[in-house]
């Protein structure tokens, strides 16, 4: 869990640092006297919980609180403040809790034990890839754009090859088979992956991609995908494949083919019993 804590008062924000570590030692705690130092480190780090002060010189904590639900719309805003009249600004942007601060001792670990989100990362991912029809990527539930069209077919080879590092030469023989300079494409090559690289960074989409020298892989256990729960669950998936995979590709007909044979497979079990 990763826990923000503002306050531009130094005194108050050593209270709350000390209360917030010892309500959970296991927790990654970023504190700051300053709203905008706050609000770079959560463009950096994906925050679960924030506790804000209400007044503050630069970003308000209201103000901080509506960036940092941009960044992550499953964040916990609990807001310390000495002042009660803010509590309805608070409710404006759904916050997991508002702490009066002559009340801070006894309500820190009170408020971390009754999250709004509570653990919601472990039990909801942000990436869902869809390989059955048409490929496709979400992100909250969005399908994402990338500069190049190419760039999201690098991702689909990525998931087609189930989490095995796929080399700068294969990802070049599925893009564009024997067609074109080799060098040329090499340089484009480069291209798309920075712009994947880019894509996914705005999009706080960080240890999606493993990267090695030359290669990279997907991270099978950051993603939701309807190819993985199949193959892993079979009939009890809540996924089913009806023959129809990654359509608008060509280079994965072999393995299009190996998922025909898995299905009939399957059926041929359940007539025979």
């Amino acid at each position: 869990m990763n826990i923000l804590a503002v306050d531009d008062e130094r005194t108050s924000l050593d209270k709350l640092t000390k209360l917030v570590k010892k309500a959970n030692s296991d927790a990654s705690l970023f504190a700051f006297d300053s709203s905008l130092s706050a609000l770079a480190k959560a463009r950096e780090e994906e925050i679960d919980v924030a506790f804000l002060d209400v007044n503050m010189p630069e970003l308000s904590g209201i103000e901080l609180g509506k960036y940092l639900v941009e960044l992550n719309p499953y964040i916990n805003i609990i807001f310390v403040t000495e002042h009660k009249e803010f509590a309805y600004d608070a409710m404006q942007l759904h916050a997991s809790g508002y702490i009066y601060k002559p009340e801070v001792e006894k309500r820190v670990t009170k408020e971390l034990d009754s999250l709004r989100y509570p653990e919601l990362r472990k039990k909801y991912k942000r990436v869902f890839a869809q390989t059955f029809g048409n490929f496709e990527l979400f992100v909250d539930g969005e399908p994402v754009t990338f500069k190049y069209n190419r760039t999201k077919e690098i991702v689909a080879i990525l998931i087609n090859n189930r989490g095995a590092q796929t080399t700068n030469g294969e990802l070049i023989a599925s893009l564009w088979e024997d067609d074109g300079d080799p060098e040329k494409k090499l340089s484009y090559l480069c291209n798309l992956r920075q712009d994947l690289q880019n894509t996914f960074k705005k999009l706080k989409l960080d240890g999606v991609i493993i990267k090695q020298r030359g290669s990279m892989a997907i991270a099978k256990d950051k993603i939701e995908c309807d190819l993985f729960d199949w193959l892993d669950k079979k009939k009890d998936s809540k996924y089913q494949y009806l023959g129809d995979y990654m359509n608008q590709y060509s280079w994965p007909e072999f393995f299009h083919a190996e998922l025909d044979e898995i299905s009939y497979a399957l059926y041929e079990d359940e007539d025979a019993v």
